[in-house]
């Protein structure tokens, strides 16, 4: 059976006459006739009661005709839902993110995009940076929120682009400060006391450009690295310092995590910057993937999500 076909058994079932439904489709009756014939025959059973006086719906075609009904009205949402989707205003988008950017980047990029493509379904994943460049890479997925040391290489096939920069603060047992075991200088902490401390960082293997940048940073002011644990989300990381094993140097925006026993402090001196942005593969090329890009990149959403 075709659409044809189908809308041909509708306009009969409305005017129960073959003759209006004829003229109602711009056509000769004995065509018409001719169909309903070929439909029947295909699904195996009678549509129509026929006498030389009427025309009435058998059992069966009672029953069919509210889905075929149903049938046509979704083919001829079709060609609409086909522009939506080029436009980019319905379909799907998967977004993977890393646990630093839901304190920061990600609930005003997601806000926003909602409120401008409210019919296209966000699905929302949390991995690790090297996780989501392999997922890409690997074909899946569409688009994620990475952090990347500005030195990084990419991928071949894999496009990037900046989104904010945010300094490193220091997360610090309370105890710790109580206890005077360290000492805040002016609110701030010194690099001494830092590379004195036993560090719980992000294995290198999860996050190579954060693990590096913090490795730096110890580089820069000659302090042995002294690493406690390891551990591959921010929150757990958190939840470690809590419980005293050690300090972490972290994103500015983990202040937005309040967790007993921690807290945050500045860096002395010139604190590194943590750059995160957004990846996606170059040969994607879907109208809901630019909208995207466009709404992250876009400078008032920047603004907002910097806090400048």
């Amino acid at each position: 059976m075709d659409q044809r076909q189908l809308r041909h058994f509708v306009a009969v079932a409305e005017t129960l006459h073959f003759g209006k439904a004829a003229d109602r489709l711009g056509m000769t009756q004995p065509p018409l006739s001719q169909s309903i014939r070929a439909l029947e025959a295909e699904i195996g059973s009678p549509l129509f009661l026929r006498t030389n006086r009427s025309v009435a719906l058998t059992p069966f075609g009672e029953e069919w005709l509210g889905p075929v009904r149903a049938a046509l009205d979704g083919m001829e949402a079709l060609a609409p839902l086909a522009q939506r989707i080029r436009s980019g205003d319905a379909g799907r988008l998967e977004v993977s993110f890393v646990s630093t950017a839901d304190y920061s980047i990600l609930p005003a990029l997601v806000q926003r995009f909602r409120q401008l493509y409210p019919a296209v379904e966000l699905l929302l994943t949390e991995a690790t940076s090297d996780v989501q460049i392999a997922t890409l890479l690997e074909g899946k997925g569409n688009v994620g929120i990475i952090i990347r040391h500005a030195s990084a290489a990419l991928p071949m096939g894999l496009s990037y682009r900046r989104l904010v920069s945010e300094s490193l603060i220091a997360a610090v047992p309370e105890s710790w400060i109580k206890q005077r075991r360290i000492t805040p200088v002016k609110g701030r902490l010194t690099s001494s006391a830092i590379t004195s401390s036993p560090l719980v960082v992000f294995p290198r293997r999860v996050s190579p450009s954060f693990y590096d940048l913090v490795m730096d940073y110890y580089a820069a002011h000659g302090g042995d690295v002294h690493i406690i644990q390891h551990a591959i989300q921010m929150q757990t990381i958190i939840s470690l310092v809590s419980a005293g094993m050690g300090i972490a140097l972290v994103p500015a925006s983990m202040r937005h995590l309040a967790r007993s026993g921690v807290v945050y402090l500045d860096l002395e001196g010139k604190a590194p910057q943590l750059e995160s942005g957004i990846i996606w593969r170059d040969r994607d090329s879907t109208a809901t993937l630019a909208n995207f890009v466009r709404i992250a990149t876009a400078s008032r959403v920047k603004t907002h999500l910097t806090g400048a």
